[in-house]
């Protein structure tokens, strides 16, 4: 997609934290468990796509993320990051899942990165800066395994 033309790029028309929770459940203990243990985290990771209009979406980049320290929860957080994209007419049907399901998302991460990083920083833990993602293997995973399931490890 790299020698797409700028006709066939997706219009961005708005990006928003459609659904939003933080939950410190062991405040103010765990901290002190996390003086000594380092979290372990279980990442879960889904992009959800919704047809709005003949050629407008809405993309749902599903995050939750759950870390435990000796088995007891140091933290959950459920992040729904949402974006209105509009596919240009000149992007064949063929294109469009690729670009609703890779593209997308790619934009839209680092800004749902920065948001699961400040709530964590806010909750007084060390900030979670979560690796690039591979939106391309994603998808691939997501094609290989459609009818199973749709969540996928991060």
């Amino acid at each position: 997609m790299a020698d797409t033309p700028p006709e066939r790029l997706l219009v961005i028309h708005s990006q928003y934290i459609k659904d939003f929770s933080f939950e410190n459940p062991n405040a103010p203990d765990i901290y002190a468990a996390m003086s000594e243990h380092t979290p372990a985290l279980n990442i879960t990771l889904d992009v959800q796509p919704r047809q709005l209009s003949e050629r407008t979406y809405e993309i749902v980049l599903l995050l939750r993320v759950q870390a435990q320290v000796q088995e007891k929860t140091t933290f959950l957080i459920e992040l729904d990051y949402a974006g209105v994209v509009q596919v240009p007419d000149a992007v064949p049907e063929s294109e469009m899942e690729p670009l609703l399901m890779i593209e997308a998302p790619r934009h839209f991460f680092p800004f749902a990165r920065n948001v699961l990083a400040t709530i964590t920083r806010d909750g007084g833990f060390p900030p979670l800066v979560i690796n690039p993602i591979d939106f391309e293997q994603f998808y691939a995973r997501h094609k290989k395994n459609a009818p199973q399931a749709t969540a996928a490890q991060v």
